[in-house]
């Protein structure tokens, strides 16, 4: 058995698994441009970071007062955002060691996201990912997304693990909040270093403060086996 025992990891994926977020940016800038918003930086991108796509929108919809309907913004949004995503998304490579290593000793695995299930699809399949995490969650598929726990619930339900048997990695706050909300351990990688000091942040079992750039395939393997042994 591996070192893990009966531990299940699950993956959000932008900001944590990939660096997708300038391609958000800059699909949403170009949405937002599209409907006379023309003043929108990655600063106030940085907001939306770590909640669904469609909340996202709807969110605009209100802040800018955007006339066209939620569908045909998100559609747009999506449609922009897998143009760039197949051109370019970049992996961070110990997180990729970290995918094999946990494949290697046969940890069940999944990714739970707030991104549309093509553009999710797009990217894992891109990337070369999708042939070890094929347990995947999108928060359309769920009632609610991130801070509340659906997405991470149902990653769980498909894999047949329990959720006190789950450890989520996230990289943003609501993510770190969903994972607190449904009973799992949480490994934090903040990818807005200002908010490191989230209060959400607080609750995950190990914060690396100094997100991607702290991160060690390793390391977080480590943890996990520390963790399995002590629960």
């Amino acid at each position: 058995m591996s070192a893990l025992g009966r531990t299940s990891v699950i993956f959000d994926l932008d900001g944590t698994l990939v660096d997708s977020e300038p391609n958000y940016f800059e699909a949403g800038r170009r949405t937002l441009a599209e409907q006379g918003v023309t003043d929108f930086t990655w600063a106030e991108h940085e907001r939306y970071v770590g909640i669904s796509t469609r909340e996202t929108v709807a969110l605009w919809k209100e802040r800018y007062d955007v006339r066209s309907p939620l569908d045909v913004l998100l559609a747009d949004m999506n449609r922009r955002y897998l143009e760039l995503a197949r051109a370019a998304t970049h992996v961070y490579p110990e997180m990729r060691k970290f995918v094999e290593l946990l494949a290697a000793e046969g940890v069940p695995m999944a990714v739970a996201s707030g991104s549309a299930p093509a553009a999710i699809e797009a990217i894992l399949t891109g990337t070369g990912l999708a042939a070890q995490l094929t347990t995947v969650v999108s928060a359309d598929e769920v009632a609610h997304g991130k801070p509340a726990p659906d997405v991470f619930l149902e990653a769980a339900r498909r894999l047949g693990a329990g959720p006190a048997d789950c450890v989520v990695l996230e990289d943003a706050a609501p993510g770190a909040a969903a994972a607190h909300a449904a009973g799992m351990r949480c490994v934090a990688i903040p990818y807005v270093a200002a908010q490191a000091d989230d209060p959400a942040f607080a609750t995950a079992g190990l914060l690396l403060r100094g997100g991607q750039g702290e991160f060690t395939a390793q390391a977080a393997y480590d943890w996990l086996a520390r963790s399995a042994s002590a629960s």
